[in-house]
């Protein structure tokens, strides 16, 4: 009885290597004699390792597409082979898990698509092997203190080796990222995202971590939730108070008047104006002035007299 190869692994005969090498991967796990104890599984399985043998190998292929099994196997003149067909007359080895254990690349193929906790047996075959997940892989985003207070999204682009449809060969892909920055987030924090490393046969991807790093601002320096604001000021605004304009990171622009004696030591705390809880983003730590008086170089002789006399002295 003549076999229709095609037909065996299910393609049409325009299918690619990539189409072949699928099939038989699909056709042959669903009837390995080790897997599928339903009557015929054993002869369907050679079916499949013999089909997959021929057109996967050009030249036996050619000869096929061109005299059919027929041509195959009782072989072709050789001025036909000559041009690329298969002249000698082919016979299958009958030995499907030759096939199958080529194409897998291991004895036990089934670990190529199950993470097991405990080797499995099937029949003949020897016992699973165990994925193993890759170290992951950290990366540095760093944003603004900008968009760590009104929250933003970043894309980011990684590369990788990623799996082919055939599932033997790999090649470098792009993907983008998304990341949804909350408001309120601190350096450190990381972002994880499971399994986006680079794929390979037998290996769990790397999980990829973002770890999140804060660029200096011109005019806040942050310490925890709170803000610290810096404001350079006279000896005598630190003696006689003033009002201080501050543009916040939400864009306001807030006018804070200092009436008291400001000394070194002194700070400004302004409530609810700091940066934005990351557990509760409507509540907020503190907005902290701290000053740096400017001491004058000299003073003329009339001028300390009348500071003495406003001091008392």
């Amino acid at each position: 009885m003549l076999s229709d190869y095609y037909e065996t692994l299910e393609i049409n005969t325009n299918a690619t290597d990539a189409d072949i090498k699928r099939a038989y991967r699909r056709l042959a796990l669903k009837f390995h004699p080790s897997s599928n104890k339903e009557t015929g599984s054993s002869e369907k399985f050679s079916q499949l390792g013999e089909a997959y043998e021929v057109l996967i190998d050009p030249r036996k292929k050619a000869t096929y597409d061109m005299f059919g099994e027929e041509g195959l196997k009782g072989g072709v003149p050789p001025e036909v082979g000559s041009s690329g067909a298969w002249s000698s007359k082919y016979v299958y080895h009958e030995n499907p898990d030759k096939t199958f254990r080529e194409f897998f690349g291991g004895d036990n193929p089934f670990a190529d698509f199950f993470l097991i906790d405990a080797p499995l047996q099937f029949g003949g075959l020897q016992q699973g092997t165990v994925k193993t997940q890759q170290p992951h892989m950290e990366k540095v985003l760093s944003l603004s203190l900008d968009d760590l207070f009104n929250g933003c999204t970043k894309k980011v682009k990684i590369s990788r080796q990623v799996m082919n449809e055939d599932g033997c060969q790999s090649s470098i892909k792009d993907k983008i990222l998304t990341i949804d920055v909350k408001p309120g987030w601190k350096e450190g924090t990381r972002i994880i995202f499971p399994k986006e490393g680079d794929q390979g046969p037998n290996l769990i991807p790397a999980d990829i971590v973002f770890i999140l790093k804060q660029k200096s601002h011109p005019l806040f320096i942050r310490e925890h939730n709170d803000l610290i604001y810096k404001v350079h000021i006279t000896l005598a605004m630190a003696l006689t108070g003033f009002a201080v304009d501050v543009q916040t990171l939400d864009g306001r622009l807030i006018t804070i008047p200092i009436n008291a004696i400001v000394h070194p030591s002194y700070n400004k705390v302004v409530t609810g104006e700091g940066m934005p809880l990351s557990q509760d983003p409507s509540q907020r730590g503190n907005l902290i002035l701290a000053f740096d008086i400017q001491f004058p170089k000299k003073l003329s002789t009339e001028s300390k007299h009348l500071i003495k006399q406003a001091l008392g002295f």
